[in-house]
């Protein structure tokens, strides 16, 4: 008598999450964009499906961001493989940037990044001094966009 078995049903395989961040490094105040690809498994990954997105930005601050989704259908439902969000760092340090899949608030994947900034360097990468009517300092300090700074600045009288 021979004894057939039926081959045993897999669980399919669990989509990895990664993230990148560009620049990874920078000046003060530097804005990131930050991107999270959810490579792998099969595209109708249940677990993986209208998940919502959860940034932690290493400075205490967070964002996230929720879409609305028809009911999961196997075979025809289809997962998000790709997610972006943009930050502005104004104060140098090391920050791990966590990126979080979240279903009904339990995460369900996460990764993680560094980015490095690096404070003001003789007054190239600082938020402009500005006088009233003067012109900035240096070329670099014309190039910085005055609404990623903190607090406005004015020249110190000395």
């Amino acid at each position: 008598m021979v004894i057939l078995a039926s081959p045993a049903t897999e669980a399919p395989k669990k989509p990895k999450v990664s993230v990148k961040v560009n620049p990874s490094m920078g000046l003060t105040p530097v804005r990131v964009v930050a991107s999270a690809d959810v490579d792998g498994g099969p595209d109708d990954y249940e677990e993986f499906y209208c998940a919502s997105a959860e940034w932690d930005w290493g400075d205490d601050t967070r964002s996230n961001n929720a879409t609305d989704c028809d009911p999961y259908e196997a075979g025809k439902s289809t997962i998000k493989r790709r997610f972006t969000a943009e930050h502005v760092y104004r104060t140098a340090g090391e920050y791990r940037i966590q990126f979080r899949l979240k279903k009904k608030n339990k995460s369900v994947a996460s990764a993680s990044t560094i980015v490095r900034v690096r404070g003001d360097i003789g007054g190239i990468g600082a938020c402009p001094e500005v006088t009233a009517g003067a012109p900035p300092t240096s070329a670099r300090a014309r190039s910085v966009d005055a609404s990623d700074c903190r607090t406005p600045h004015s020249a110190s009288s000395r």
